[in-house]
């Protein structure tokens, strides 16, 4: 049976591919991944005198992405302050609602499973 599931990580220029057969693990890749980014993640505010100004909470630092069958778009955003977001979707993205206590990644299994 051929790999179905395609992990994307983008973090600044480099793009790296992961294959997955079952969706469990090309979450579990994904969360893992995920945490080493926050773990990361110390930007710092940008911008303020002559254009905006971004704090580290509204700077995307990667993008973890997951597509698959049938038409399956996710991932998460981790951001600049290591925090991170859970989305459905690829052109139109619409964030995951996290519940009490939930990371992204719980939110995002608990959305696809």
């Amino acid at each position: 049976m051929a790999e179905r599931y395609t992990l994307t990580a983008r973090e600044g220029a480099r793009v790296r591919r992961r294959r997955h057969r079952e969706l469990s693990d090309a979450l579990d890749d994904l969360e893992r991944e995920g945490r080493g980014l926050e773990a990361g993640a110390g930007e710092h505010a940008v911008g303020g005198t002559l254009i905006r100004r971004l704090e580290p909470v509204q700077i995307v630092v990667a993008r973890l992405e997951l597509s698959g069958p049938p038409g399956l778009r996710a991932g998460v955003d981790v951001r600049g302050d290591g925090s991170s977001e859970a989305f459905t979707g690829r052109l139109r993205r619409r964030v995951v609602a996290h519940r009490d206590g939930e990371s992204a990644y719980a939110a995002l299994r608990r959305q696809l499973t």
